[in-house]
């Protein structure tokens, strides 16, 4: 660790220590000061942007996670910083742009000599930061952010964790009882092509985009440090943890970042959402519609409790997607735009994502201007009372932007890097530079967004003005960066 990080993350902590020191002062010599807003991060996984009722979607009802935007602020140009899994929650639970501190690849932690990566112990996690401001912390699921002890959640400003720390892992495991299970494999049983079903139609192969990787190797369900047997459904096993952590910590500020792995892969949707979704023929599309409509379910359990508790008023709600969604993987939808996860196009960085705060902002609000996840570190602190400092954070509070106490966009740009490929966004214009696969240059490409979504008609030849310009900026912006 270099001492510019060690002093960043000191500073950080002296900050959010002391601010809260100064703060519980200042209450004992006046009247009782208001109670911290609980925040809650509900995160989905490869959850493609066109797949809530929410967001145009009439197949599969979503109306838990609807509520969400009924009840708060749905932003139809939310972002996240990484079209994949690890560096996206890197970025969003240390408020910075992963690249500022090296942080671009998927942590494998059970592929050999993977361990040692995660999340630099020279970031200040949003737990870290609020335990400092007087909160209890708490991760639910998917970590990704390292396997090794050092990287565990306790250790890196969560009091409590409840989850598994690799990619993914099975919902239930072999013999997969209680589940329609389909997943990759090359090649199919019985010289099969395209699909495999086994003779009583609960298992199914197809030979699609390689092997399903090995998720529970080394990656066992823990509760802290100490393994967990898990029989239950994970995705209720993770609403269950979570309701009772509200409950238990419902009388003092909490944060609980509850990441379900759900719509990730391995595709296993539970006997009785199987039923519930038997309008959809597809028994692949089946599966993933059963696997949303036990997430949103399990949401609405979650949004139940923090009612029954009496904490509406007092909680701050963040929902939204760590990327794009895969399509031939899942059947997953981003549409109306073009590509998903792994790309920059705008399915694979735009997602799903909406705010509530009941009393604080405004409900059934749509808001179209360009906000990131990095923001949540930001927003969540303010409203903690205790701001991140400006220089130390690339997010920005959002409340006085929903709330319209400040004008303009949030952010002047938003950035994204993955490889050779580069895109950043300023208002309504899009540059992005993509290499095809095996390959390492690419034309400059140029989209006007609030025109033309899909992104399907490359300005860059009629407006070399505003070409210019975003390089300009492009190239300014990553000079900043590792």
């Amino acid at each position: 660790m270099t001492n510019k990080a060690i002093h960043r993350r000191d500073f950080l902590k002296r900050a959010a220590a002391g601010l809260a020191i100064g703060m519980l002062g200042r209450a004992a010599a006046a009247e009782p000061a208001r109670r911290q807003p609980n925040i809650v991060v509900l995160f989905a996984d490869d959850l493609g942007y066109g797949e809530l009722g929410c967001q145009g979607n009439k197949q599969i009802p979503t109306p838990h996670i609807d509520s969400i935007a009924a009840n708060g602020i749905r932003f139809t140009d939310g972002y996240v910083t990484a079209p994949y899994c690890s560096p996206s929650r890197a970025g969003m639970l240390s408020g910075r742009y992963q690249h500022r501190f090296g942080y671009t690849i998927n942590v494998m932690p059970h592929v050999k000599g993977g361990t040692e990566h995660g999340l630099p112990r020279s970031e200040t996690t949003l737990g870290e930061y609020l335990k400092g401001c007087g909160y209890t912390t708490g991760v639910i699921g998917k970590w990704h952010l390292g396997a090794s002890k050092a990287h565990n959640p306790v250790n890196n400003g969560f009091d409590y964790f409840y989850g598994f720390a690799h990619e993914g892992h099975y919902f239930v495991p072999p013999p997969y009882k209680g589940v329609t299970t389909l997943l990759r494999k090359k090649p199919l049983p019985d010289g099969a092509k395209g699909r495999w079903t086994s003779p009583e139609g609960k298992l199914l192969y197809h030979d699609i985009l390689g092997n399903e990787p090995l998720y529970d190797l080394h990656n066992p369900i823990l509760r802290g440090l100490d393994v967990v047997d898990e029989r239950r459904y994970l995705t209720d096993a993770f609403t269950d943890e979570a309701a009772q952590f509200i409950k238990k910590n419902k009388s003092r500020p909490f944060l609980l970042y509850l990441a379900y792995s759900a719509v990730h892969s391995p595709l296993q949707g539970a006997d009785a959402y199987m039923k519930k979704m038997g309008h959809v023929k597809d028994v692949h599309r089946r599966i993933f519609a059963s696997m949303l409509a036990n997430l949103d379910d399990s949401l609405g359990t979650v949004l139940k409790t923090i009612r029954q508790c009496g904490l509406e008023q007092d909680t701050l709600i963040f929902f939204l997607s760590d990327n794009g969604g895969p399509t031939k993987e899942l059947t997953s939808s981003n549409l109306p735009l073009s590509g998903g996860k792994g790309s920059l196009s705008e399915g694979g960085v735009r997602i799903p994502f909406m705010v509530q705060w009941k009393g604080k902002l405004p409900r059934g609000k749509v808001y179209k201007r360009p906000v990131i996840s990095l923001d949540i570190y930001a927003t969540a602190a303010a409203a903690a009372g205790h701001p991140a400092p400006g220089d130390k954070v690339d997010g920005v509070d959002l409340v006085p932007y929903l709330t319209g106490r400040a004008r303009g966009d949030p952010h002047a740009e938003l950035f994204w890097r993955r490889r050779g490929s580069v895109a950043l966004r300023a208002g309504d214009w899009k540059l992005i530079k993509q290499p095809a696969r095996g390959r390492s240059k690419a034309p400059w490409r140029l989209y006007n967004l609030a025109e033309d979504i899909s992104e399907s008609k490359d300005l860059a030849a009629t407006r070399v003005d505003k070409l210019k310009d975003l390089l300009a900026r492009c190239k300014k912006f990553q000079r900043e960066l590792k």
